[in-house]
């Protein structure tokens, strides 16, 4: 009897090898064969799982967005119940931020991905959806006027941060003190409360 094959398990240890490939040599270096070498199978194999390159490319920014989100749910479930929105925040653009060498290796496939989808519009269309619910997030997080203006700047910031992060301008105290600045800023100028 044939071995079953773990349609997924096979196309992440297809995607981790681009992903590895793209962090050490660039996106420009994805290719069918160069992927199936890293990966250690055949460059039928890949395309057996990925017709195109924009697939995989995809697939490997889905990978990406897992382990964010993964990152990121551990990191708030440590805070517990109902934890203050600044420290919500910072929790959340924290957990997203490339400082360790596991987030510096997917933030470094996210930016490929990104450089590769700005002259490829139709392989982001999945992250125009993703950046408007993360935005909608953090701007019901943040107090005082124009939330959603505020929500695109800090992000906007964490995006900096992780590139200066990943090109090495910056390093973790750096960027995390920028981010705790902007955050006061942000949290400064919520209105007073009023004694109801």
């Amino acid at each position: 009897m044939p071995k079953k094959v773990d349609r997924h398990e096979r196309r992440t240890l297809i995607a981790d090898a681009l992903m590895r490939v793209a962090a050490r040599q660039g996106v420009e270096a994805v290719s069918l064969r160069h992927v199936a070498a890293e990966a250690g199978v055949s460059a039928g194999m890949v395309q057996h799982y990925f017709r195109t390159k924009d697939e995989m490319m995809a697939f490997a920014m889905a990978v990406v967005r897992e382990r964010n989100q993964a990152r990121v749910t551990e990191a708030v479930a440590r805070l517990g119940a109902d934890p203050p929105p600044r420290l919500l925040l910072r929790t959340l653009i924290a957990a997203l931020l490339p400082l360790t060498e596991e987030s510096r290796a997917d933030g470094r496939v996210a930016l490929a991905f990104l450089a590769y989808a700005a002259v490829r519009p139709e392989a982001a269309v999945g992250l125009t959806e993703d950046t408007r619910q993360l935005v909608a997030f953090v701007a019901s997080l943040l107090p005082g006027p124009h939330p959603d203006e505020r929500a695109a700047g800090l992000l906007a910031l964490m995006e900096g941060l992780g590139i200066y992060l990943l090109g090495g301008q910056y390093g973790a105290e750096q960027a995390l003190a920028a981010l705790d600045t902007h955050l006061d800023v942000l949290f400064a100028t919520a209105p007073p409360a009023t004694a109801g």
